[in-house]
């Protein structure tokens, strides 16, 4: 600003006014000056006086060493994390993504596609997510609901007749005896995870599995990519065998969301991996979420791992409990459960829909309200007295329940390692990909926590009063 001094020395000049035209000239490059001045001053990294400096090409705030509220710093704590995971072989590769308001914050490949082959990890790597599968065919069950093909209520014996006269086993003191289901197995029940559907590793059940194809025996119970049969051969099966719990009165992890891709299959008349492509994969822009790996892209499929009892990792075997079948194998059964592969940036990319209540890019996929039915406890307290389930998710129902994550957070993870969080009070989308099973890392909680350590403008908790 000029001194006081001038500004009053020019008001009182008694020198004749400079022409307008001149005038406005004369301000036109005093403008530019300070234009000059003020680029040339943020092209030190210094912001202007009195103003906070804009965002950076990459997003951050170089003054506050912030981007949406996350310290910069505290996130590079992440890499030494995974670098030093990678190098004592607690796991081979991780890819991590983490968004808040709908930005990217954090992204890192570490350590290896391929250890033997000394293959590095990339951010487009293709993993297998599992029972994270099950949030995408939960999502086109709602879908078809919306349509008035069913009701929450619905009996799946509807579409899906062997379901028609459920049995449950229960164990007595004369051994184990089958009793009628007390009523029916319904599209609630298999959303939340309570119509008493198992995978068949209960003792109790498990001869009986076995003998149908069914269960840990033919592999690890919810695997299928290696099954020449469609799905629904396998789901028809399966509602021969009986439950272990009543409907409705238990949270019983197991083969639901396989029997909901076959009710969407014949609810909508085309193949589950078809509908998912046409509906929600491929209208999201999700080009690398596939049941089975496109030959081309066989390279970018991550090898798989295990734990050994020393903490370490070696590679898994060639078979089901292994690499497994998702590019050379039959690829016939769209398992709605556990069979899809795909990347960090993919699944993010669903997870932002769901978290803008159904809508994306001037599309809608599903209501707000169908959404906040999926993502609210559904169960009470059957999942526990601090975590609920909704439609297709863990929900977090106290503050604690699960690591730093706010209560309303919802995700779930997968069999191979992999896991997402979705926390909406804090506008954040965690999305962590490995591929190791079994696996005896605690990675994903520990970068999970480095995540809320970063912010440093958390909306939670709320003020205290």
């Amino acid at each position: 600003m000029w001194p006081t001094r001038y500004v009053r020395a020019m008001q009182h000049s008694r020198r004749p006014a400079l022409p307008r035209r001149l005038t406005r000239f004369a301000s036109a490059l005093v403008a530019l000056a300070f234009a000059s001045r003020t680029s040339a001053t943020h092209a030190q990294g210094v912001p202007a006086q009195g103003t906070r400096p804009s965002p950076s090409a990459e997003g951050w705030d170089d003054r506050y060493d912030l981007v949406h509220g996350v310290s910069r710093a505290r996130l590079t704590r992440i890499d030494s994390v995974l670098r030093d995971a990678v190098r004592r072989e607690e796991v081979a590769g991780v890819v991590v993504l983490v968004l808040r308001d709908d930005s990217v914050v954090y992204e890192r490949a570490e350590g290896w596609r391929d250890r033997e082959q000394r293959v590095p990890m990339t951010t487009d790597a293709l993993f297998r997510i599992a029972s994270q599968t099950k949030a995408l065919t939960s999502v086109a069950t709602l879908m078809l609901l919306e349509e008035g093909r069913f009701t929450l209520t619905t009996p799946v014996a509807r579409f899906m007749p062997t379901f028609a006269r459920s049995q449950v086993a229960v164990r007595r003191d004369s051994g184990v005896v089958l009793e009628l289901a007390r009523r029916g197995v319904t599209m609630r029940d298999l959303l939340t995870h309570t119509a008493g559907l198992s995978y068949g590793t209960d003792a109790h059940v498990a001869e009986r599995y076995r003998a149908k194809g069914l269960g840990p025996a033919a592999g690890m119970g919810w695997y299928t990519a290696d099954k020449t049969e469609p799905i629904c051969v396998t789901m028809d099966t399966l509602g021969t065998l009986p439950l272990v719990a009543h409907p409705g009165e238990r949270w019983v992890y197991g083969y639901n969301t396989d029997v909901l891709g076959c009710v969407v299959e014949r609810a909508s008349g085309v193949p589950l991996d078809r509908f998912l492509r046409e509906r929600l994969t491929g209208p999201l822009g999700m080009h690398d979420t596939h049941f089975f790996v496109p030959p081309a892209d066989r390279a970018r499929l991550v090898t798989v791992y295990r734990s050994t009892p020393n903490g370490r990792t070696e590679r898994a075997p060639e078979d089901a409990r292994g690499q497994g079948h998702y590019v050379d194998g039959p690829r016939t059964s769209f398992a709605g459960g556990a069979g899809l592969v795909s990347t960090a940036r993919d699944y993010a990319r669903f997870l932002q829909m769901l978290a803008h209540g159904g809508r994306w890019a001037d599309r809608r996929y599903l209501s707000a309200h169908s959404v906040a039915l999926m993502t609210t406890n559904q169960v009470g307290t059957l999942h526990g007295a601090s975590l609920g389930f909704g439609l297709g998710f863990e929900t977090v129902e106290q503050y604690g329940a699960s690591g730093l994550a706010s209560p309303g957070t919802w995700g779930w993870g997968g069999a191979y390692g992999s896991n997402y969080k979705v926390d909406p009070a804090e506008g954040l989308v965690m999305v962590v990909m490995i591929n190791q099973m079994p696996t005896t890392s605690d990675l994903v909680a520990r970068v999970q926590a480095l995540v809320y350590a970063a912010l440093e403008e958390s909306r939670w908790p709320p003020p205290r009063r």
